[in-house]
């Protein structure tokens, strides 16, 4: 499979983005709380969760998402293929901020959904995101729960995920004299290796996921390892490191404060997706 120049993408944005833009966002602090597990979840998958909220898209939850449209109608040449998508499973209130990091990674800004770069790489994308006034954490679903069909679709459909969450210093083994650290984790040992560097480089402190088994995203039914090479990689960013990426900690303020410490961390996760696509698993026969 190839695909050939891409075409205008379809772009899934609902009136949902109102209600995102209207509803308060619950204290930084408080939205920044991971659930680790699923021990502590309300909802047992999406699915369990759209069934027992059925009016609550757009007033409890919203989901975006971006497949990119393209196309192979040449029988001479051949066209590079999808490789990377970029998921939020905990977005909008659950966990501050990975909206945000989801859409620019992804290439695109987060206040205008437009395209960051006119030559830069764009990847799919797709997002849950709790639109709540107060107790966005009730939506939170462990990833390995994720059986939303549009990102299993995307995820399926891809040789590479880069899912992105929200934890606290303490989950994540980071000292209170310096909370700012994210867990790089998922089964694609070369791509966390790529993320470890680039992140490193750019001045972020990084844990190894193996040291932080709940965070480590090594779990074969983890949405991001649900891929076509079944491995992916996963970043778990503590409330302070996400704090410290936006003037502005709020739903309505983050996606047109962000600041140097965002656009670094973005430029180096994706930095680390373009190192990982020339790697030799990455070839579309």
């Amino acid at each position: 499979m190839s695909p050939s120049t891409p075409q205008r993408p379809r772009t899934s944005r609902r009136t949902l983005l109102t209600a995102l833009a209207a509803t308060p966002l619950l204290s930084a602090l408080g939205a920044g709380t991971a659930r680790a597990t699923a021990a502590g979840d309300v909802y047992a998958s999406n699915t369990d969760l759209y069934t027992r909220l059925p009016d609550g898209e757009g007033t409890d939850y919203a989901r975006r998402y971006k497949r990119h449209e393209m196309a192979d109608a040449s029988a001479e040449a051949r066209f590079p293929f999808h490789r990377t998508t970029v998921l939020a499973p905990h977005g909008g209130g659950i966990e501050a901020g990975t909206s945000e990091l989801c859409l620019a990674i992804a290439g695109y800004h987060p206040a205008t959904l437009e395209r960051a770069q006119a030559d830069g790489p764009v990847h799919d994308y797709w997002m849950f995101e709790g639109i709540r006034n107060a107790d966005n954490r009730e939506l939170h679903v462990t990833s390995r729960h994720c059986d939303d069909r549009v990102a299993l679709a995307l995820a399926a459909g891809s040789l590479n995920v880069l899912s992105l969450h929200g934890c606290t210093a303490a989950q994540a083994g980071a000292p209170a004299s310096r909370p700012e650290a994210v867990v790089v984790g998922g089964r694609n040992t070369d791509f966390r290796r790529h993320l470890h560097e680039e992140l490193r480089a750019a001045g972020f402190r990084t844990v190894d996921g193996a040291e932080v088994p709940d965070l480590g995203g090594d779990d074969p039914d983890n949405i991001c390892n649900r891929t076509l090479l079944g491995k992916g990689g996963q970043l778990e960013l503590t409330t302070e490191l996400r704090q410290g990426m936006f003037g502005s900690f709020t739903r309505q303020g983050r996606a047109k404060s962000t600041n140097d410490t965002f656009r670094r961390f973005t430029a180096a996760c994706r930095a680390a997706i373009t190192r990982l696509e020339a790697g030799p698993d990455q070839a579309v026969l």
